[in-house]
This record gives C-alpha cells, structure tokens and sequence, in this order.
C-alpha cells in the first residue's frame, strides 16, 4: 500500500514539475507595459454630451502635454486633484485592450482618441 502512495507522489511531483509551452494569445511584450506615467493634472473641463444620448465628457490637460496630449475621460464629475500624479493604464478585456486614466484612488474610461490631437490612445503603449 505505501508502494502505491510513493508511486502517486513520484508521478504527482514529476507531472507538476515539467516544462510547458506559453499558450498565452498575446506576445509577452504587449502584457509586460501596463500602466504609464502621463504627467501631473494641471486641469480639467467638463463637457455636456455632444449628442442626445451621448456620453459626458471630461477634458483633462497634464503637465506632459506635448508628450501625451490632452485626455478625453467618460465621466460627469472629475474627483482627480490639482498636480496631483496620473498614469494610462491598459486592460485586456473580452479579447480587446481599454484604457484607463488613473491615479492611486480613482481610474475612469479614455476616449479611444485624445482630445486635440485625435492620436489614438493605444499608440503610447
């Protein structure tokens, strides 16, 4: 009987042990960046929906707006603090990537183009 249990921890140990190949569907590079530092708020506005039914959107300008541009967020109320430390951050979803503004507390949904310059977001990853 202890034959059978040493037998079914030899074959445990070696089956939990061996190599596998990446079956991940993604390049390791595109899941190595996830989140970006995009510069200090400087300021925002907000904007009623441009259309009936449409989204609010808020106007955020960093001290890196040459670098990123001026963010466009989904959003009626902006709870982000003068000068205070913003990041990108990028999330793989239902076999797509959104992206997020965000600071330690609080994240909210980028437009898919930036503000001015209608640079798509995902160019700086």
């Amino acid at each position: 009987m202890k034959t059978i249990y040493v037998i079914g921890l030899v074959c445990f140990l070696l089956f939990s042990c061996a190599t596998t190949e990446n079956l991940s569907l993604l390049p390791e590079d595109e899941l190595f960046i996830t989140r970006k530092y995009v510069g200090n708020l400087i300021e925002y506005i907000c904007n009623d929906p441009q259309y009936l039914g449409g989204p609010p959107v808020i106007e955020i300008k960093t001290t890196q707006d040459t670098t990123y541009g001026n963010f466009s967020i989904y959003s009626r109320k902006c709870e982000f603090i003068k000068n205070e430390r913003l990041y990108v951050r990028r999330i793989r979803q239902g076999g797509y990537w959104i992206y997020q503004l965000e600071n330690d507390n609080t994240s909210y949904r980028i437009s898919e183009f930036s503000f001015e310059n209608k640079i798509l977001v995902q160019t700086w990853f």
